[in-house]
């Protein structure tokens, strides 16, 4: 009998992490959360276990790469990696930005992406059949005003992405990025302006039907699931209400 499928998922603590992880747990995947909060992917992974799916809780920070290191020595081989761990911090011009916070945002999105993929890219490699998917944002194809920091970034997860899937072809691991625009979950607006749910609440004002961490996890399901010789290079992903990163349709 054939081995369990694992997908590894970063940031599997909320929002589009853990509905990916309840996605792929269902599609036959053993999944392995991980995230810096223990509590919450210790919860999921009963919650997972409970409902007759294999999943296992990591408590781990992709941007610390002695943990990411030690982390990958548990897999020899590996189907799916997706990394998903990132985020935004302020919503500054450039002029003022805090340079601390783009520091944060590349450490996280760009390093901490490179870090876990680095690490875990034999394992994938050895199962002949691997699959990368890193999530990226409309924001790594397009600039908007008072993003830099965030555009910065998820440009830098893009190319990443671009880059890796020239150096690997031909091996048997693809690479896959999905780009989601307008989504509301419980935690990224907050978190982008440091728990002021007025400001979060404003981002979604007037539109009708944002994506949810569960429209974009279904995306991520689908890519993967694609038969091995298909690979989904880039698949953008907005609500209907959304033209542009600039352009969204507000019915206030």
């Amino acid at each position: 009998m054939a081995a369990t499928p694992i997908a590894v998922i970063t940031g599997a603590s909320s929002g589009i992490g853990a509905a990916t992880a309840r996605t792929l747990a269902s599609a036959g995947f053993r999944v392995v959360l991980t995230a810096r909060r223990k509590d919450r992917i210790e919860a999921l992974a009963a919650e997972l276990t409970e409902a007759g799916h294999q999943a296992t809780a990591y408590a781990l920070d992709v941007t610390d790469r002695a943990a990411v290191d030690e982390f990958a020595t548990a897999f020899r081989s590996l189907a799916v990696l997706v990394n998903n761990a990132g985020g935004a911090l302020g919503a500054d011009p450039v002029a003022t930005g805090d340079p601390a916070d783009w520091r944060q945002m590349y450490e996280t999105n760009v390093i901490g992406t490179l870090n876990v993929t680095q690490a875990l890219l034999p394992a994938l490699t050895a199962s002949g059949d691997g699959t990368i998917v890193i999530l990226s944002s409309t924001a790594a194809l397009s600039a908007y005003e008072g993003g830099g920091g965030y555009v910065a970034a998820k440009h830098g997860e893009h190319v990443l992405a671009e880059t890796l899937r020239l150096e690997i072809v031909g091996t048997p691991v693809r690479v896959i990025e999905v780009a989601p625009g307008m989504v509301r979950t419980e935690e990224f607006a907050t978190t982008r302006f440091r728990g002021d749910t007025e400001k979060a609440a404003k981002v979604y004002a007037g539109v009708d039907a944002p994506l949810t961490a569960e429209d974009v996890a279904d995306t991520i399901g689908w890519a993967v699931t694609r038969p091995s010789h298909v690979n989904i290079d880039l698949l953008v992903v907005r609500p209907r209400a959304q033209a542009s990163n600039t352009k969204v349709h507000r019915t206030l």
